[in-house]
């Protein structure tokens, strides 16, 4: 039974170079994308961060004092008490994004490596 798998995995034909070149390019692609997801998310993460610094001052000595939360589109008021935790909710939210962004990168680049590793795949330089 496994010499029919290693036959079947032999008899398929070496991609041409177009494919290569495409399949290449669309894993740079992926990666790229997901990298900038990744930075937007980080920076919108550290936002929270440093509007939760502010705000956790304000809760200690001020929990009632009104503040003002973009929620959609529309200008909300609230009180401090109310908004911290739904601001570190948002931002642990973010951070759980992040890390699962992270991991599927790791294992992206991982894929990409290998192929440029089965097909020989090697960048030239620009000149």
């Amino acid at each position: 039974m496994s010499s029919t798998k290693s036959k079947s995995k032999a008899s398929q034909p070496r991609p041409s170079p177009q494919e290569l070149q495409q399949q290449y390019n669309r894993y740079q692609s992926e990666l790229q994308t997901l990298a900038s997801k990744i930075g937007e998310l980080e920076q919108e993460a550290e936002e929270h961060n440093l509007v939760l610094s502010t705000l956790d001052e304000a809760l200690a000595e001020e929990p009632d004092r009104k503040c003002f939360r973009l929620v959609g589109g529309v200008l909300v008021e609230r009180t401090v008490k109310d908004v911290v935790p739904a601001l570190k909710t948002n931002r642990d939210g973010i951070q759980k994004v992040i890390s699962n962004l992270v991991e599927q990168y790791k294992s992206k680049d991982e894929e990409f490596e290998n192929f440029k590793r089965e097909y020989n795949i090697r960048p030239q330089p620009a000149s």
